[in-house]
């Protein structure tokens, strides 16, 4: 990937359309609308042109081009964007045109987003929210992403930072009165004050984990015996088959997903094997895996038929007895929730508690911890600066508390890109359209 080309991909969905975009950005996107469209148009004022092959000088299209200078763009660079029409027949000929420019290449997936990043248009928090509002499913993961891209997590890692700076600032300043005595009282005091408030703030940053699971989406667990109805539930939920439904216990062998929007909240439904002793090796294997999915689910439904083999509740953090088949009335009094799946009785209710359960976990949207790389950098911050604050209580070596500190500040850096992230770069770039 070299950062000195020009570079130029579609911005739009790909297969026939009424518009396609192409985006352009690098030092030759001036050239290029000189070239192609017979001139530069006013910044940001978009204009109609035809676009001619550089080449042969032939029609190639009739476009809406627009013209951004830098910095004041995306990416920091010199950009253009051309709105030719969305023909196959015309986004090739515009591609083929810019492709036979001297410095000028198809850029690589995420490649115009690592400009804006690498040019200081974005911080790395507010690239992965960009890449979280492209993937965001439900309303609940728009917001939070919009939130992301703002510069939430971003302002306060940096306040953070800033926090940071100063305590080693107070702590490089106290070293040169250790060489003559103890370090001031009120100078001691002060960066112990500092040091608390920062670890507070993070602390309570790293504990609420709604953020992660409004991202990821909540795991419910549909667990229970064999033939308690957990596939006619899934496909119930779902809308769709998406399971099979059959009267032979053991259908089910193997893990099924389907994501779900529940109230504009992500939900992630999960139907296991039933639950029992078997001499099947490969249902073995099928529990097996349902009793570690649940153990790990946010949420299990434990379906209880109303007769029928009796299995024990699998380990969870939080477990709902649901009695199924409701209509054949055998109603256990034992359960949270009655449903019959195949009538839809009770499936409203059911959806309502797990709408609230799920609104219990993910919270109002208050959390600024996103990913779990932003929680490992905050935990290492928080320990550096546990550390250095036992040395500072304990009247240890000043250094190795600065350098704690040090490394504090280091880990939140990673958090904004302050710090070499090169591997994490590559990791979430790689994730992009081409074209973003």
């Amino acid at each position: 990937m070299r950062s000195d080309d020009t570079i130029f991909a579609i911005a739009s969905g790909h297969g026939r359309a009424a518009v396609c975009l192409i985006r352009i950005s690098g030092t030759e996107s001036r050239t290029i609308l000189e070239r192609m469209a017979r001139g530069v148009p006013e910044p940001r004022r978009a204009v109609v042109r035809t676009l001619a092959d550089p080449a042969t000088g032939e029609p190639l299209d009739q476009a809406l081009v627009l013209w951004m200078p830098g910095p004041q763009s995306f990416t920091g660079e010199d950009q253009a964007e051309l709105h030719i029409h969305g023909g196959l027949a015309t986004r090739a000929a515009v591609l083929r045109a810019l492709g036979s420019l001297d410095g000028c290449r198809p850029a690589e997936a995420g490649e115009f987003t690592r400009r804006a990043f690498l040019n200081g248009r974005m911080d790395l928090s507010q690239v992965e929210g960009l890449a979280d509002i492209i993937d965001a499913e439900t309303e609940a993961q728009r917001r939070q992403a919009m939130l992301q891209l703002g510069g939430r997590l971003g302002n306060a890692a940096e306040s953070w930072r800033e926090s940071v700076l100063q305590v080693l600032a107070l702590l490089e300043a106290s070293l040169d009165f250790s060489d003559e005595g103890d370090v001031p009282e009120d100078l001691e005091a002060d960066i112990l004050r500092m040091i608390n408030q920062v670890r507070s703030e993070i602390g309570r940053a790293m504990a609420n984990r709604s953020g992660e699971r409004l991202r990821e989406g909540l795991t419910v667990v549909l667990a229970g015996p064999p033939n308690a109805g957990k596939s006619t539930l899934l496909n119930a939920l779902a809308r769709r088959d998406v399971a099979i439904v059959s009267p032979i216990a053991g259908t089910t062998r193997d893990v099924i997903e389907v994501h779900c929007d529940l109230g504009g909240l992500p939900v992630v439904i999960v139907d296991t094997a039933g639950l029992r002793e078997s001499g099947d090796l490969i249902e073995q294997e099928g529990v097996f895996r349902a009793r570690a999915r649940a153990e790990n689910a946010d949420l299990v439904l434990w379906l209880v038929p109303p007769e029928g083999e009796e299995s024990e509740p699998p380990q969870a953090r939080r477990l709902l007895r649901v009695g199924t088949k409701s209509d054949l009335n055998r109603i256990r009094h034992d359960c949270d929730l009655m449903i019959a799946a195949a009538t839809g009785e009770g499936l409203p209710e059911l959806i309502a508690r797990l709408e609230e359960e799920a609104l219990a976990l993910m919270g109002q949207g208050d959390a600024i911890v996103t990913r779990e790389r932003h929680r490992k950098a905050l935990e290492r911050a928080h320990g550096a600066l546990d550390r250095a604050r036992a040395m500072l209580i304990g009247r240890g070596p000043l250094e190795l508390a600065a350098e704690e500190v040090r490394l504090a500040a280091r880990a939140i850096g990673e958090i904004t890109g302050r710090v070499d992230v090169e591997d994490v770069l590559d990791r979430l770039f790689s994730s992009f359209c081409i074209g973003k």
